[in-house]
């Protein structure tokens, strides 16, 4: 094995290390304090796989409850931030080229994301109902401005010799944007979408507590009224399973299409001093 793959493989046991390190002190706490309100992590393991998977004699089949609550809630919030992205991009690219429209826009933008999602939820149940649209609509709005600050950014701080070269081959805009703009704000544009999915997730969620029958959100909530303590620990761990696995699949997407970005040289380890 050549030296590079050699340290990311040590990189990556390192990190399962230190995240087992940590799963192992709360086990030994927990079961010291022994309370009720926060349960082991073997105990919370074994209350996911209830919830989440039948044991047949020869077979392992998922349970009602993730066709029922966790599918639902995943489409909600990946329909949520699929919209979000399209419309974030769009707009920041457009915003972001156009000093114009974005010195005019700029104080609405700034206006409307000072407010916070959750307190617009009564007026999205009013305005769309009590169902998937109210939530969605929460996604979008909440999530909308990483992207679309990113974007704008991005397409702001694209190189004035890439401008210059594009004028000079006369391209017309629309190829301008595409292949001038567009690759050069995307490190950008993902910083803001990895930012956006986490905070579909938090929506998501949000948006269930209070007008959902069914759902991750729902299932949380009612754990808690009913004191079901260890069920409500094993929705919680589920949700952040979930961030982790949607976070690594945009960042293998971002690495494939950010690959013809030359890569920075680690600094070395050693430097003399006064040269």
């Amino acid at each position: 094995m050549s030296e590079q793959p050699r340290r990311r493989a040590l990189g990556f046991l390192e990190r399962w290390l230190v995240f087992a390190g940590a799963v192992v002190v709360w086990e030994i706490v927990t079961r010291i304090s022994d309370s009720v309100f926060f349960p082991p992590p073997s105990k919370i393991v074994q209350f996911c796989a209830e919830l989440w998977f039948v044991a047949e004699p020869t077979q392992l089949f998922l349970a009602d409850t993730v066709y029922e609550d966790i599918l639902p809630s995943l489409a909600r919030a990946l329909g949520g931030w699929l919209i979000t992205a399209v419309v974030g991009i769009s707009l920041g690219l457009a915003l972001g080229r156009s000093r114009i429209a974005y010195e005019y826009l700029n104080p609405l933008v700034t206006f409307l994301r000072s407010v916070p999602p959750p307190a617009l939820i009564p007026v999205f149940m009013v305005a769309f109902g009590i169902g998937a649209q109210m939530q969605i609509a929460t996604i979008v709005f909440g999530a909308l401005w990483p992207v679309l600050l990113n974007s704008v950014d991005g397409a702001r701080s694209v190189d004035r010799v890439k401008t210059d070269t594009a004028r000079s081959f006369r391209i017309s805009r629309t190829e301008w944007i595409r292949m001038v703009v567009f690759p050069a704000a995307l490190p950008k544009i993902f910083a803001g979408l990895r930012t956006s999915l986490a905070i579909s997730l938090i929506l998501m969620v949000m948006s269930e507590l209070v007008s959902s029958n069914h759902g991750i959100g729902y299932r949380i909530q009612l754990s808690q009224n009913t004191f079901s303590f260890d069920t409500m620990w094993a929705w919680l761990v589920l949700l952040g399973a979930l961030g982790y696995l949607l976070n690594n699949a945009l960042l293998a997407l971002e690495r494939r299409m950010l690959g013809w970005q030359p890569k920075r040289e680690a600094a070395p380890a050693t430097a003399k001093a006064g040269g």
